[in-house]
């Protein structure tokens, strides 16, 4: 019997950042997880890890020493923004806007429970 592979991730789509209508906080962007649609929905994600992965042109050394074209940019799920499930992270390093409408992963890890 094969046993269903664990799912370790969900997707999220990376919206823009928090902005108001004059200003735009660039230390902190705007995600729609896939799946959730309220306010109630975001509580489970508060404090889980996002992935923001991306091909770069040259290549880099690994800390196991090999070369790669990927990078990660790691972000923490801060809070909900607004009413429809959309959720603010804030990332390591502010995020491009070459990120606005790319896909993330947002890690079920840390636990809340």
């Amino acid at each position: 019997m094969a046993k269903e592979p664990v799912r370790l991730y969900c997707k999220g789509l990376v919206l823009g950042y928090r902005r108001s209508q004059r200003r735009q906080h660039p230390q902190q962007a705007r995600v729609q997880i896939e799946g959730v649609k309220t306010r109630q929905d975001t509580v489970f994600y508060a404090g889980k890890r996002v992935a923001y992965v991306y091909k770069a042109k040259t290549e880099k050394h690994t800390r196991k020493g090999t070369l790669t074209r990927h990078r990660c940019i790691w972000g923490k799920i801060i809070g909900a923004h607004g009413n429809t499930g959309v959720v603010r992270v804030k990332f390591a390093r502010n995020i491009p806007p070459s990120a606005f409408g790319k896909r993330v992963r947002v890690m079920l890890y840390p636990s809340n429970i």
